[in-house]
């Protein structure tokens, strides 16, 4: 389902890496969230076990497309979101292993509508198989190209450059303040 037929419901779901939080991950969460009263936001590859390699996104599975644990990408979304004046107690982070369907259900109620924004072949998987679970998944408008990426976040860390400008000012705060 579009998201310009697509009105309100009362809980929804978005989800990702968040590796690390930035301004398109900002302008996703805040979209859903102003299509649902309660939102969760769920945050894949939650924990330090290894998840299979996906074909539609191939380097989601690697160590160092994952420096960020759980705890602190929670912290960065919060943050972000609170700067960004969204109530925080519309939200709450939630794993989402999104490599294993059969653990949804322990973190996602089954009336959860998952809002989607598809740049690639990874996104359309994902909608793909939440449908296939059952789950209702609208899909947000997505600009032609995504602006910003963890990937590139994560380069500009790694080299020194300028990575500041691609994600919100309280998450520089919290990477800025990181025990190297």
């Amino acid at each position: 389902m579009k998201a310009s037929a697509f009105r309100s419901v009362a809980l929804g779901m978005v989800h990702g890496r968040f590796q690390p939080f930035h301004n398109g991950h900002l302008e996703y969460v805040l979209e859903a969230a102003g299509h649902c009263r309660e939102l969760l936001v769920g945050i894949t590859n939650p924990g330090p076990d290894p998840v299979p390699a996906e074909p539609a996104s191939p380097h989601r599975h690697l160590a160092e497309a994952n420096p960020f644990p759980f705890a602190e990408r929670s912290a960065m979304i919060r943050a972000a979101l609170a700067e960004a004046n969204l109530d925080l107690r519309r939200v709450a982070m939630v794993p989402f292993p999104v490599h294993d369907p059969t653990l949804w259900n322990r973190y996602v109620p089954a009336e959860t509508v998952h809002f989607i924004r598809v740049f690639s072949q990874w996104e359309a998987e994902k909608a793909a198989r939440l449908r296939g679970a059952g789950f209702a998944v609208v899909e947000l408008p997505a600009p032609p190209a995504k602006e910003v990426s963890g990937t590139e976040v994560r380069r500009r860390l790694a080299e020194g450059g300028n990575w500041q400008e691609l994600v919100p000012p309280a998450v520089v705060e919290l990477i800025a303040g990181r025990n190297p």
